[in-house]
């Protein structure tokens, strides 16, 4: 039997026994894990030698194990050893967050985490943390921007307008703006703030490392009742919101299967057709967002509407082809 089936089998069995309040036998354990109950005995035998604390006791001629009491009621925070465990092993997600903020709050978390596990068990989760891996091969490092986002984090919380020289990159210009930062949003690796910006006079989204300067001032502001950051943001395809159009895109057979078995946007619809392709639906805007995520999938995407949005991915083909059938003569001075 493969390590990673073992290990995934001894986890069950602990969070099995975590959910009994009264204890389970050997052959209920082992129906509940789909194995013989000698296999339960050498889990429960190696488990213990890890350092987990169980017990036995007799119950009506059964001897049913269970969980120490004060494993599960009374550790020095109040999560059950499964939550501390999960989150043990979540810290593969953070790695982006080093030098920063969070990261620090985390390790410092962690370490008191750590400290209510019994000792021998470390080997244990160890060895069940290599069965689970997260690859993060595309992060931005927010660490350089430990400073912005300490001082936006706690701009936000106090309610207290920022004054920033923001780089657009659409427009390759910065510009010095006055935002009353309402939300501080994580979206696909990237940090956003989202709040009032003075110069356009409307709510605005700002990425947080194309903030080049940061002042808080003393100026209070108040997070208007009425927004709401699911209505600024539902409406687009990512975080830059809009007013949302009927988008109708055809999707190729080969790639349908991709397309249905992931949440694109909360409005959308896939029916499939006869030849094994899918029709894609949704109300959204029609932000860059949105093309771009359409023109990653090539020719195997079409869109049926609107008018606009196809005008917009002609054009963008067209600049393309354009590019790739002058790509000599534009790229002669690079070396």
């Amino acid at each position: 039997m493969a390590r990673g089936d073992q290990l995934a089998r001894q986890w069950k069995l602990i969070e099995t026994l975590l959910a009994s309040h009264t204890g389970k036998s050997a052959s209920q354990l082992a129906d509940a894990l789909d194995c013989n109950p000698r296999t339960v005995y050498r889990d429960l035998a190696a488990l213990q030698a890890a350092g987990f604390p169980f017990y036995t006791e007799r119950v009506e001629g059964k001897t049913l194990w269970s969980l120490l009491d004060t494993l599960k009621h009374h550790l020095p925070i109040p999560f059950t050893l499964t939550e501390l465990l999960a989150l043990y092993f979540s810290r593969d997600l953070v790695k982006f967050l080093h030098n920063t903020v969070f990261h620090d709050s985390l390790e410092s978390l962690f370490a008191k985490i750590t400290t209510t596990i019994p000792p021998e068990s470390k080997h244990y989760l160890a060895t069940l943390q290599q069965t689970v891996t997260v690859s993060l091969k595309q992060f931005k490092e927010y660490g350089k921007y430990r400073e912005i986002l300490h001082t936006i984090k706690d701009a936000a919380l106090q309610r207290k307008t920022v004054e920033m020289v923001y780089f657009t990159m659409g427009r390759k210009k910065q510009t010095q703006r006055r935002v009353d930062p309402y939300r501080l949003l994580f979206f696909n690796g990237t940090f956003y703030i989202i709040g009032y910006c003075h110069l356009r006079n409307d709510c605005r989204t700002f990425a947080l490392e194309r903030i080049k300067l940061l002042r808080v001032t003393e100026e209070r502001f108040t997070v208007p009742e009425d927004f709401r950051l699911e209505d600024y943001v539902g409406g687009g395809f990512g975080v830059i919101g809009g007013k949302p159009e009927r988008v109708r895109i055809w999707f190729a057979p080969d790639i349908a299967g991709y397309i249905r078995e992931k949440i694109w946007h909360e409005s959308q619809q896939i029916t499939p057709q006869r030849d094994g392709s899918v029709i894609f639906a949704a109300e959204v805007a029609l932000t860059p967002e949105l093309t771009s995520w359409i023109m990653s999938w090539g020719a195997k995407a079409e869109v049926l509407e609107p008018q606009t949005l196809k005008d917009q991915i002609h054009a963008e083909v067209l600049a393309m082809l354009n590019a790739y059938e002058n790509s000599g003569r534009n790229h002669d001075n690079i070396s």
